[in-house]
C-alpha cells in the first residue's frame, strides 16, 4: 500500500464546494491515487450512517468532494511519517463533527 495525502485545492469562494465543506487535509492508506479518493469518501459520514436520511437505501457517498479533481489534488506522500503496511484507511484527519442532523417531533416540539 502507499500513503497518499488529498489536499483541498480550490479557493474557499468556489462554487464546487457546494458538494460539501473543505474537510481539510486527509492522509490516508490506499492502493492508487484513484484508490485513495474512494478510502477519503467511505470515510465520510453518509445519510445511510445516521438516522438524517433523505430516503430508505440512498448514498451520498458517490457527491463526496474527495471525488472531485477540481476540489482536492492528491498527493503520494513518502514522509515515512505513516507505515504502508495495513488496511485501506484514513489515517488522519476527518475529525470533524457529524454536520449531518435530524430534528424530528421528539427532538422539537415545534415539527
Amino acid at each position: 500500500m502507499r500513503i497518499y495525502r488529498l489536499i483541498p485545492d480550490a479557493a474557499e469562494t468556489d462554487p464546487n464546494w457546494d458538494l460539501a465543506s473543505p474537510a481539510g487535509e486527509v492522509v490516508v492508506r490506499a492502493r492508487s491515487v484513484a484508490d485513495a479518493r474512494i478510502v477519503a469518501a467511505e470515510a465520510e459520514i453518509d445519510f445511510l450512517d445516521i438516522p438524517a436520511k433523505p430516503g430508505d437505501g440512498v448514498s451520498t457517498s458517490f457527491a463526496s468532494a474527495f471525488r472531485d479533481d477540481k476540489l482536492y489534488r492528491v498527493v503520494e506522500d513518502n514522509s515515512g511519517d505513516f507505515p504502508q503496511e495495513g488496511p485501506r484507511s484514513v489515517l488522519k484527519g476527518l475529525e470533524r463533527p457529524d454536520k449531518l442532523t435530524h430534528a424530528g417531533p421528539k427532538d422539537d416540539p415545534q415539527l
